[in-house]
């Protein structure tokens, strides 16, 4: 039985992914930062790394494994609290992956799938972005993630570990953080908003979508050395995800039809600048690579992705 270790699997995309990894035939290690506070995937060996760094001790961790997934990283954060942000991503996403793939190499480790983000190839896009695409990252965190990529490739070439790079696009689903929640309350709330004439296109992922992604290329020889771009394979516009999360809460649509440019002078004199870029802006990709090269279809539609996380929502805003 091949043994699979996961980083970062008290987040948000680790949080689902522990439960079908369970389900397959595999031995199970957990790193941890920090001793778990809530129950961790039954029959799993938890071992605790501390604070991801250059300097990280991985070796127990890695004794006997097969597989390294790696979710673990310091995450796009909007409001900053540390005073040099660049050096923090640069220690956990790059000198802590670098690490942490280094001795994955002398512990003989087979696969290293790293767990990237689109922000590695932009954070805005007028145009598809492919696997082909040049990457231009235009934030810390999407810099630090195309720099990891670029370190496990050099440093794996040599060797005889494979590499698995997934690129997702804005991740959702239940408990999901960041400006997606945001949305979703805006929506509930029955706020008119004012994306009425928005028609950008944006592609997301479903975090169950992400999760069927990384286990078909886990112990994959087709997924070994390749990156792959994950999306639901739709794009939708601001006002259409609107609508999409209307529908998903039962609640009526309320869009003000205001022109995109009076949007982006409220957002200047806001402070609001990078919000509203997220949301007016374009980010869409074509994710047909991995579709084809692993014969993989995402499981879960946008529309069933959306249903299933306003349950969530509606069943922890009705117990808050």
């Amino acid at each position: 039985m091949k043994t699979v270790l996961v980083t970062g699997a008290t987040g948000f995309v680790g949080g689902h992914l522990l439960p079908p990894l369970v389900e397959h035939p595999y031995k199970l290690k957990i790193a941890l930062r920090s001793s778990p506070t809530l129950p961790m995937a039954s029959g799993a060996e938890l071992i605790q790394v501390g604070d991801i760094h250059a300097l990280t001790h991985w070796q127990d961790a890695l004794v006997d494994v097969d597989m390294v997934i790696h979710l673990a990283s310091r995450a796009h954060i909007l409001k900053e609290t540390v005073t040099d942000p660049m050096a923090a991503f640069l220690r956990v996403n790059v000198e802590g992956t670098r690490s942490l793939v280094q001795q994955s190499i002398q512990a003989g480790v087979q696969q290293f799938i790293f767990i990237s983000s689109i922000g590695a190839m932009a954070t805005l896009s007028d145009a598809y972005l492919t696997e082909e695409s040049p990457c231009h990252p235009d934030s810390l965190y999407g810099r630090s993630k195309w720099q990891a990529e670029q370190d496990l490739m050099a440093l794996a070439q040599p060797s005889e570990m494979r590499w698995t790079i997934l690129r997702p696009t804005l991740v959702y689903g239940p408990r999901n953080p960041g400006n997606m929640e945001r949305l979703i309350k805006l929506v509930d709330r029955g706020l008119p908003l004012p994306f009425g004439l928005v028609r950008n296109r944006r592609s997301l992922v479903f975090v169950g979508n992400l999760v069927d992604a990384i286990l078909i290329s886990l112990d994959n020889p087709k997924a070994f050395n390749q990156t792959f771009i994950v999306s639901d394979g739709l794009t939708l516009s601001t006002s259409e995800l609107i609508c999409a999360i209307a529908k998903a809460l039962s609640r009526p649509v309320r869009l003000l039809p205001i022109p995109p440019v009076l949007i982006r002078i409220l957002g200047q004199l806001t402070g609001k600048t990078d919000a509203v870029d997220r949301l007016l802006g374009s980010l869409a990709v074509d994710s047909d690579k991995i579709c084809q090269a692993l014969d993989w279809t995402p499981p879960y539609s946008i529309e069933q992705g959306l249903s299933k996380t306003a349950e969530w929502y509606a069943h922890t805003s009705s117990h808050a």
